[in-house]
């Protein structure tokens, strides 16, 4: 066993040879980024291996890496793995010869100090998951009924659970119910302490039949609650809301423990394949941070998690398997069939939520592929199947989802927008977190950046440069990039640098310009400038290129050239600037003021079905109904998709 120490946190631990830093860091609780999950690709992991005065054991068939100190003659060990050709690769020979290595390539074999710089260390994203205002005809699957009783008597010795059950039958018309277990052990003393006058708690998916969940005495100050879950890939939100009334109480949201394991699903499926005890792990990751997530909202309005009786959970296919504990391994190629595309209802200590014993699971239908239970939600949230005018529906992450229809028909289709959306593959890419830019202005005539860091009010020309303090590129800040570029005529239609760009922002390379400057080091937290490189744009092309054929395609096949209105759900579609979108062409030809952003619109779906049987019955109906559209096989994506990485001439950008 080795030490590992990582600074500057001071955090430590002593591992086995052969275990690699990113994994190590993982269980010390240690952020570091880690896009690619582990594979060596996305350089995002970088950390320096600092030299300690003292020799590696022996390794084995492991080899390490030395360095010779400023002490001379002495020979000191790394006591890591030699760089692998992916580190080679992507770090190149100087920076491995200053002790700089990826975590995830690394392996421990002594004792050994780790330091994260700055660019590396993972904050926490800025998390967006406020539920919208609107409501929906309280009928939730989860009821209280109030239930007075005559004491049994020797004339009338009937059993406690029929006796129950006829006066909820006599009282309130229920028939066909059955017990939980645990309701039929505690009945007897419950009854009798409250001389026959209950609270009965019953959970009825349909008119006819169900279960007691719980019983209570009549006057017990305990409310009857429920919990909708919208796990994304990057974050999870939970609403906390009273069934009685339908009142959110408290709403909390947190990161995806998961994107330890990898920023995107194909990541964490990859993890899932690869490790025997994967699938249990990135289960119970979310499960504890969910739980994590209720006791949190509870405490903030003065309930107890005890008082959850029903949690209602919607995600895309991937993550609803691995949410659910299934076996998604066929998720990870194609024809990428689920385990199941219906509904799933469970209790909900059956994955592990420590809610009231009672307390039921209920998981939304996904559509097909990776089109998910998030997507359905979002259809019941904006209901375009009751609507005449055409529809365009985007939920944009690292897949963007689509859906296009009125009433009279539904299509949808995923597409690979790739992680650069959310900030991940990128150079100087980073979520939207403290430090990320968000928003960026370019003068066409003189170059000069003004742009917008999250946690700081204002344009950064406010501050005095050394209080700055970026750290790198978000989502939304990209876009911009890429459109502000253009308009400068810094990049050309093609998506290239403008071979006369000169300017001191304009890095050449080979004599080419191949980067643009967008903050100069005295402005960053990391020591040196942030840009935006020819790969950065590349990735963007490829991004809004794929959601914008996917559009496209889908106005096709329902004979129309442009929709009524544009919806963009999700964080993402709320902080997105919509007229930069347009204006590189990331979304179909539409009149800016027909753009509207609903924020998390799974999460109110979410929330629909929690409180309304009709809305669980819709989703299923939807689920159904809407035609899944495989881009892949459409004989116009390719053409499209061309089409769609170009940069139309940029006049200017309106301003919101």
């Amino acid at each position: 066993m080795h030490q590992v120490v990582f600074q500057p946190s001071g955090r430590r631990g002593r591992f086995p040879s052969g275990s690699d830093l990113l994994t190590v860091a993982r269980e010390l609780g240690v952020e570091i980024e880690s896009v690619c999950g582990g594979k060596g690709i996305c350089k995002k992991c970088r950390v320096k291996i600092e030299p300690l005065n003292a020799r590696t054991s022996d390794p084995g068939d492991l080899e390490t890496t030395r360095l010779r100190t400023e002490e001379p003659g002495e020979t000191v060990a790394f006591c890591v793995t030699a760089p692998t050709e992916a580190e080679i690769e992507a770090l190149g020979a100087d920076s491995l010869a200053d002790g700089m290595r990826l975590a995830c390539q690394t392996r421990v074999v002594g004792d050994v100090r780790v330091f994260v710089p700055e660019e590396s260390r993972r904050t926490q994203q800025v998390v967006r998951k406020e539920a919208g205002g609107r409501t929906v005809p309280l009928d939730p699957a989860v009821k209280s009924y109030q239930v007075t009783l005559e004491p049994p008597t020797l004339e009338d010795a009937e059993a406690d659970a029929e006796r129950l059950l006829a006066g909820l039958e006599e009282q309130h018309g229920l028939t066909d119910l059955r017990f939980d277990f645990e309701v039929l052990q505690a009945l007897p003393g419950i009854a009798r302490a409250a001389k026959w006058d209950l609270m009965v708690i019953v959970w009825q998916s349909e008119p006819v039949g169900g279960s007691i969940v719980a019983v209570r005495p009549a006057g017990d100050p305990g409310r009857v609650l429920g919990l909708a879950v919208d796990v994304g890939t990057t974050t999870v939100a939970a609403y906390l809301t009273d069934l009685t009334t339908g009142e959110i109480l408290a709403t909390e949201s947190a990161m995806n423990p998961q994107v330890s394991f990898g920023d995107d699903v194909i990541a964490r499926l990859h993890h899932v394949i690869h490790n025997t005890d994967g699938r249990s792990e990135l289960q119970r990751s979310v499960i504890t941070e969910v739980n994590d997530l209720a006791r949190k909202a509870a405490e903030r309005s003065g309930t107890s998690p005890r008082d959850i009786f029903d949690v209602v959970m919607v995600g895309n296919t991937a993550i609803h398997h691995l949410f659910l504990g299934l076996d998604s391994k066929a998720l990870g190629a194609a024809p990428f069939a689920p385990a199941v595309q219906g509904t799933v209802d469970t209790t909900a200590s059956a994955i592990g939520l420590t809610f009231n014993p009672g307390c039921r699971l209920h998981v939304l239908p996904v559509e097909a592929g990776f089109v998910g239970a998030d997507n359905v939600a979002v259809v019941i949230a904006e209901e375009p199947y009751d609507q005449d005018e055409v529809l365009l529906l985007i939920d944009i992450g690292t897949n963007g989802e689509l859906v296009l229809g009125n009433r009279s028909r539904m299509l949808s289709t995923s597409c690979a927008t790739g992680p650069a959306l959310e900030g991940a593959h990128l150079e100087f890419g980073m979520r939207a977190a403290p430090g990320a830019i968000e928003r960026i202005r370019i003068d066409p005539q003189t170059l000069d950046v003004r742009f917008k860091v999250i946690g700081r009010d204002g344009w950064h020309t406010e501050y005095p440069a050394e209080k700055v303090g970026a750290r790198g590129i978000c989502g939304s800040g990209i876009i911009e990039a890429a459109a502000e570029m253009r308009k400068a005529d810094v990049i050309l239609a093609g998506g290239g640098f403008n071979p006369e760009a000169s300017h001191e922002r304009v890095i050449l390379e080979n004599g080419k310009p191949r980067q643009f400057v967008i903050a100069r080091a005295e402005e960053t937290a990391i020591g040196r400038p942030i840009t935006v490189s020819l790969k950065d744009i590349r990735a963007i092309q490829l991004a809004k290129a794929a959601l914008r054929a996917g559009a496209e395609i889908l106005l096709r096949i329902f004979g129309v050239t442009k929709p009524d209105w544009i919806v963009l759900a999700g964080a993402f579609g709320t902080y997105i600037d919509k007229y930069h979108a347009l204006a590189i062409g990331m979304f179909p030809d539409c009149d800016p003021d027909r753009i509207r952003t609903v924020g998390n619109a799974a999460g109110d779906g979410a929330r629909f079905a929690l409180l309304s049987l009709a809305k669980r019955r819709e989703a299923i109906w939807a689920a159904r109904n809407i035609e899944f559209i495989e881009l892949a096989t459409d004989p116009d994506f390719q053409r499209q998709y061309v089409a769609a990485m170009q940069f139309d001439p940029i006049a200017s950008i309106a301003e919101e």
